[in-house]
């Protein structure tokens, strides 16, 4: 049975799916009582000095769910669910899935807006808050959309008080009761789609696709019960869920260490104590970890793998992670709505370099396609097209746009701009629609961020277009300098190299840091192979790039700035009070859903 607006795979595609193995049948809300029986009294979850072990973790996500039951939760419902990275996260999600129920995860940056949004597309019957957060009410906002919601009747808060339609999150426990099983075809839970522009969309993910995903990444990542997996980035993100994260390394027998946010110095000492062997960052994040690590004394050397993903990683920075770290790295391409490409151990340097590897699954389909939608040699950069056993095939009540999303034969169009080698590896170069148009010319964004981000004293960029009377587009570079740059120039000569290039205006920078000039930067990426009519016309340094709620660079706020210099250019790391303690100048968290 297929909830009402998630759209099913075609019958015949399912029954494939079925006979190949691919998909057994499994329901989520089992497993927990199936590890127990595995694993017993071996740690499940580490927060903190809680430690959780495979049987605890068992008898609260019975309780939990008998709970919620009691509290008139029914098989169906849909529940946003917003805690940090803390077992209760995982208790309750698994207690959801066990009810019938089905969790709608959200950022806990998120606010009014996004809550408003994800619980009136999803209509939600129950949220799930940390009362107050990092300084943020939490269940007041919860309060706030409940009088606006009337679908809206429950309010679970950590920490509080009963009352009207609060209910303490503590207090959903009851004796455990026999509950039905759940259609392993069913929609299981919702993550959030990585747009950047717009409130996300609702990514339905069934009990036999997630279930597929995590134990195919789980053994290509060749977990044992002898791991210990880092959860550094927000829970809440596929990546970290599922790639093979939380769920992957739960369904192997090993250790979930759930870190309260991703720095260097919280998490080195978290790999030295709990002797992690796999986790998984962003390419910002990555960097500020080799930063840290030249005045660090924490004992890594548990450490096996890294992931990297959620953003294009640049050879340079790859190539720094073994040397440095002392661990192989694992590129990972992937999304909230999918598909998942990865490095193999037994790939070589170059390939693990230089490109995010192969699809995870011999099921995953890709395709490769020019505007007219023909296939493209190897070789050859296009859209990125995907259909598979994990990969949806339409959001969450959003006809009109799942009509644009994807073809007629169940392709997804990522918007993603790639290509594929010979030997069928992927390289992500950029976004479709993450282009400047100069004067005919299509140029990526990401292609020139990724050789700014290799010039001498460049910390992050973000390329965007900025209209022009006689190119029709320009390409506006906004930089952030690294604080440790002590090369000579200043913010005043990059607008006058602008000025002296380009016949604009100069700008005036933003950031204290000393910025090399834009002439010294064409010389550098000129230095690197660029083609002169991909160098940036214009150059702005600021302290901060400015992100999304879902953590992205936020692109519409550059390109509106780029086009008024009048606008103010104090953006904030992140938003909301509670906002974790991700670096400014990150690139997309993973898998974002997914990007």
């Amino acid at each position: 049975m297929t909830l009402e607006g998630c759209t099913p795979w075609p019958a015949e595609t399912a029954a494939r799916y079925r006979a190949q193995g691919v998909w057994n049948g499994t329901d989520l809300g089992s497993l927990p009582r199936a590890w127990a029986a595995r694993y017993g009294t071996a740690t499940a979850l580490v927060a903190g000095e809680r430690r959780i072990s495979y049987a605890e973790f068992a008898d609260r996500v019975d309780r939990r769910a008998a709970g919620f039951v009691r509290e008139g939760v029914l098989p169906g419902d849909r529940i946003v669910l917003q805690l940090p990275n803390v077992p209760e996260f995982v208790e309750v999600a698994f207690a959801l899935f066990r009810a019938g129920a089905k969790p709608v995860f959200s950022l806990t940056s998120h606010r009014a807006n996004e809550i408003r949004h994800l619980c009136a597309l999803s209509g939600a019957s129950g949220y799930v808050v940390p009362g107050v957060f990092r300084g943020f009410d939490h269940t007041a906002l919860a309060l706030e959309m409940a009088a606006e919601l009337p679908a809206l009747r429950r309010i679970y808060a950590q920490g509080a008080t009963a009352s009207g339609a609060v209910v303490p999150l503590e207090s959903v426990d009851a004796d455990p009761v026999d509950l039905p099983a759940n259609d392993p075809a069913d929609t299981a839970f919702f993550l959030l789609s990585g747009g950047t522009t717009a409130l996300p969309k609702l990514i339905p993910r069934t009990h036999d696709d997630y279930a597929y995903q995590t134990r195919t990444v789980a053994a290509l990542s060749g977990l044992t019960p002898d791991d210990v997996y880092l959860a550094a980035l927000p829970v809440e993100f596929n990546f970290t869920w599922g790639c093979p994260g939380v769920v992957g390394t739960l369904s192997t027998g090993g250790t979930v260490v759930l870190a309260p946010d991703p720095t260097a110095d919280d998490c080195f000492r978290l790999i030295e104590r709990e002797r992690v062997t796999l986790t998984s960052v962003v390419p910002t994040v990555a960097r500020l970890w080799l930063d840290e690590r030249e005045w660090s004394d924490a004992d890594l050397s548990s450490l096996r793998t890294l992931q990297i993903g959620g953003a294009r990683l640049e050879p340079e920075l790859a190539a720094r992670v073994g040397p440095e770290l002392g661990c192989r790295l694992q590129q990972v391409f992937g999304m909230a709505e999918g598909l998942l490409t990865m490095s193999r151990p037994e790939d070589g340097p170059d390939s693990v370099l230089h490109t995010q590897g192969r699809p995870v699954s011999p099921a995953d389909e890709v395709r490769i396609v020019d505007e007219r939608g023909d296939e493209v040699p190897a070789g050859t950069t296009g859209e990125l097209l995907t259909r598979g056993p994990y990969t949806l095939r339409g959001y969450y009540r959003a006809p009109e746009h799942n009509a644009r999303a994807f073809t007629e034969d169940g392709f997804y169009r990522t918007g993603d701009l790639a290509s594929l080698t010979e030997d069928g590896r992927l390289v992500v170069r950029g976004r479709l629609k993450d282009v400047v148009i100069r004067g005919g010319d299509k140029i990526a964004a990401g292609e020139v961020e990724a050789h700014l981000l290799a010039c001498p004293g460049i910390a992050a960029a973000a390329v965007v277009p900025v209209p022009d009377e006689f190119l029709g587009e320009r390409i506006y570079a906004f930089l952030v300098a690294r604080a440790d740059r002590e090369e000579p120039g200043t913010g005043a000569e990059a607008g006058a190299g602008a000025e002296a290039a380009t016949g604009a205006e100069p700008v005036s920078p933003s950031s204290p840091a000393v910025p090399p000039a834009l002439a010294e930067l064409k010389a550098a990426l000129h230095a690197r192979g660029l083609a002169d009519y991909k160098l940036p016309d214009r150059a702005e340094f600021v302290t901060d790039l400015p992100l999304t709620p879902l953590g992205k660079i936020d692109k519409k706020v550059l390109a509106a700035a780029a086009a008024d210099p009048a606008l103010p250019r104090d953006w904030k790391p992140a938003e909301g009070p509670d906002a974790p303690p991700v670096p400014a100048l990150s690139a997309p968290l993973p898998f974002s859903p997914q990007r």
